[in-house]
């Protein structure tokens, strides 16, 4: 698996207010690297990728109400060269988490990207992203 990661991808961050936190995020020197929104059963999720500092955040104002406290980073995105390599190989290493029986493939999101989600084994979500 090490083979195929190339760093890391994104940290994600729950807001309330997509536009706050853009805002306050540029204040401190980020600028946004993209932007999209993916439906969802509860409604349009929206999204913003904020580079500052050498991360990038992914920034997530979910169409219903989310915890905003201690926990409010919901996953973390291994960049991968080869999403399905990547995925062969944790599962070749004995790991079978993985929260959908198929990866996803989102061409118009930030520029075009395959992703897909399993858990570690306190919970953590962990992302596999390969930007198309």
């Amino acid at each position: 698996m090490k083979e195929h990661i190339q760093g890391l991808g994104h940290v994600a961050v729950y807001t309330r207010d997509i536009e706050e936190s853009v805002a306050f995020y540029e204040k401190l020197g980020g600028a946004v690297k993209g932007r999209g929104s993916v439906t969802t059963p509860e409604g349009e999720k929206k999204l913003a990728l904020v580079s500052l500092g050498g991360v990038t955040l992914e920034l997530i104002q979910s169409p219903v109400s989310m915890p905003m406290e201690e926990g409010n980073i919901p996953h973390f995105a291994l960049l991968v060269d080869d999403l399905d390599a990547a995925a062969a190989a944790v599962r070749a290493a004995g790991v079978d988490t993985f929260l959908t029986p198929e990866k996803k493939v989102l061409p118009g999101l930030f520029g075009g990207l395959q992703n897909w989600f399993l858990t570690g084994p306190s919970g953590e979500q962990i992302e596999l992203l390969q930007m198309l």
